[in-house]
């Protein structure tokens, strides 16, 4: 049996998975799923108050040498965000890559959507989840064709 800490934690991690799929989306994939639902996208964007309008600012990036070494900052980036809150009072966060704040908003009302029960179980398995598989076979296929590429260097040493 889990605790209720081990539960937060595991819905947390939930929503952190759904909103990093839903931020590397395609526009037009978001949009095709808020039509599909009940009312379709103008009823329930219409519905939704932004509790933050989308806006577009910038974030520092940060790395670490060699992936385990001390941090460094690599320079900023843009990004845009936004939070609604929809009419049963779920409270969704949008962040994405660039200046799309049209997307930012889109991700912040189908983050509420799926914390919902009305829609969640159908947003999770009609566009999450074949987007999590779509993003992970191209970065599979990426990963493969850099393999491909990669020369290996090696030292002989001279008999005397």
């Amino acid at each position: 049996m889990t605790s209720e800490p081990e539960a937060a934690a595991g819905a947390v991690a939930r929503r952190q998975n759904w909103l990093a799929v839903l931020a590397r989306a395609p526009v037009a994939r978001l949009e095709a799923a808020l039509d599909d639902l009940p009312g379709g996208r103008a009823t329930i964007l219409a519905g939704a108050v932004a509790l933050r309008r989308p806006e577009t600012g910038l974030a520092m990036v940060r790395g670490r040498a060699g992936g385990s070494g001390g941090r460094f900052n690599i320079g900023e980036m843009t990004v845009s965000r936004a939070v609604v809150r929809l009419a049963g009072g779920e409270a969704g966060v949008g962040y994405v890559a660039g200046r799309d704040r049209h997307k930012a908003e889109l991700v912040a009302v189908i983050d509420a959507l799926l914390q919902t029960p009305a829609h969640g179980v159908a947003l999770t398995a009609r566009l999450v989840e074949p987007l999590a598989a779509e993003q992970a076979a191209a970065r599979s296929q990426a990963s493969r064709k850099a393999a491909a590429s990669r020369v290996e260097f090696f030292t002989m040493v001279r008999g005397e």
